[in-house]
């Protein structure tokens, strides 16, 4: 549910004789990108540090030990990947059905939702074995839910029928995410104006 890169962006590195000065963001975007393109048993910190050529010890500046930057990793997403979006769409004082539309557009966001999509697959991916972050992510999915069902009650739908709106929209926008091979732009187009039109239609009473 994100239309920005959900690797958060490093700081550009400084230089203090011949040491390059790392921030914790930059520490995360690396295990962020090796999550991606391997797996969470390569997210290593001797992995880490050979990538960005620097000692274990610089890890340790930032972070007490490996969980402490898988933490950070989940808490960093769970901010790009919701909470950011979340609060623009709040500014942005758009009506509900101007919300949802905004919703349904968003794996279609170029490149941004490409990497957006790895990375949540990679994370869900991690989820299936691991405790610490199948907690994030249903935390994750209850706040988007819940945030997408509000969209549909602010629309008169009773909270029964906007929570089960809310669950078949955000199936779909997960769904177009991972699936991005299917079908021609204009066919993508015509999918999601059809699911759009579909859950804003009331139901016959």
């Amino acid at each position: 549910m994100s239309e920005t890169e959900s690797i958060p962006p490093a700081a550009p590195a400084s230089h203090h004789g011949s040491k390059i000065q790392l921030t914790p963001a930059d520490w995360i975007k690396a295990a962020t990108e090796v999550l991606v393109d391997k797996s969470i048993d390569a997210v290593r910190v001797d992995v880490l540090a050979k990538g960005m050529k620097v000692t274990r010890g610089s890890f340790y500046w930032h972070f007490q030990d490996r969980d402490d930057l898988l933490r950070q990793l989940l808490k960093s997403w769970r901010d790009a990947a919701t909470e950011q979006i979340i609060s623009r769409f709040e500014r942005s004082g758009a009506d509900p059905e101007a919300l949802i539309s905004e919703l349904a557009a968003l794996p279609f966001r170029g490149q941004a939702a490409v990497n957006s999509a790895s990375i949540e697959l990679a994370i869900r991916a991690w989820a299936r074995r691991d405790d610490m972050a199948r907690q994030v992510v249903d935390e994750v999915d209850a706040k988007r839910l819940s945030y997408v069902s509000q969209c549909f009650v602010a629309l008169g739908f009773s909270f029964q029928e906007a929570g089960m709106r809310a669950f078949l929209l955000y199936s779909y926008m997960i769904s177009e995410s991972l699936m991005r091979g299917q079908g021609t732009e204009s066919q993508r187009q015509q999918r999601r104006d059809f699911i759009k039109n579909l859950l804003l239609k009331k139901s016959d009473a």
